[in-house]
């Protein structure tokens, strides 16, 4: 399996988890939600589906397509009583082997979940994910990118004299974007270490807590999204 159509596996199952859809609802949310689909097609998401249903983590149930479902260009329209038929979609829906898959999923640390169309799509799901695991992947990730800006600046050191005005600015860009990142970043994690301590000081902190899913750690009005890797130029 590719890389990116393991990233594509783990992004259908996380938005099946929420409720079932058919594939053109799915595309428009891989599309809308998570960016960095923006490029795929029907061609790349249905034998993603289809493997997903061998493994036994969805199933295919009939239901209706949605009204805004375009129409078929270039067809004459067919009668009212053979549309309804067709209209008939297939509804995809998320197993309980599915949902055990996925959470395993979302428990994963290692450098992959780091990796730039990697790391947006784990964040894309971090409402569902432990804390703990969210602060991993954070650092783990703040840490790549400051790997990745020591050699970036080693290479303008090394390089700045032989470079153009034009070729120049371009290195600067792609730095800023890592320089950008990484504070983004800084703000997450002390927000998340911020809204941990909070919780453990509250008189209700003895009460049970639901760590997937929490919010408190994610900064309030930061005014800005967060970067899009695809930005990043200094890869």
């Amino acid at each position: 399996m590719s890389r990116r159509s393991g990233i594509l596996e783990f992004a259908v199952l996380g938005l099946l988890r929420e409720s079932p859809m058919h594939g053109y609802e799915l595309r428009k949310r891989l599309n809308t939600s998570l960016g960095i689909f923006r490029a795929f097609s029907y061609g790349t998401l249905y034998p993603c589906l289809k493997t997903l249903v061998a493994n036994g983590w969805l199933i295919e149930e009939t239901g209706n397509a949605p009204a805004d479902l375009p129409p078929a260009t270039g067809r004459a329209v067919a009668p009212a009583s053979s549309l309804a038929g067709r209209r008939a979609k297939i509804v995809y829906r998320l197993t309980a082997e599915g949902k055990e898959h996925f959470e395993e999923l979302l428990s994963h640390t290692g450098p992959d979940s780091w990796e730039d169309e990697h790391f947006a799509a784990r964040f894309a799901f971090f409402g569902q994910t432990e804390h703990e695991v969210r602060m991993r992947v954070l650092e783990g990730r703040r840490s790549r990118l400051e790997e990745r800006l020591e050699k970036m600046r080693a290479s303008l050191a090394r390089t700045r004299e032989r470079l153009d005005d034009y070729t120049l600015e371009l290195q600067r860009h792609g730095m800023e974007s890592v320089e950008r990142e990484v504070r983004w970043l800084n703000e997450l994690i002390e927000s998340e270490r911020s809204g941990r301590d909070q919780r453990r000081s509250s008189p209700e902190s003895s009460a049970p807590q639901n760590t997937a899913g929490e919010s408190d750690g994610l900064p309030r009005h930061r005014g800005h999204t967060p970067p899009d890797p695809s930005d990043d130029t200094g890869k």
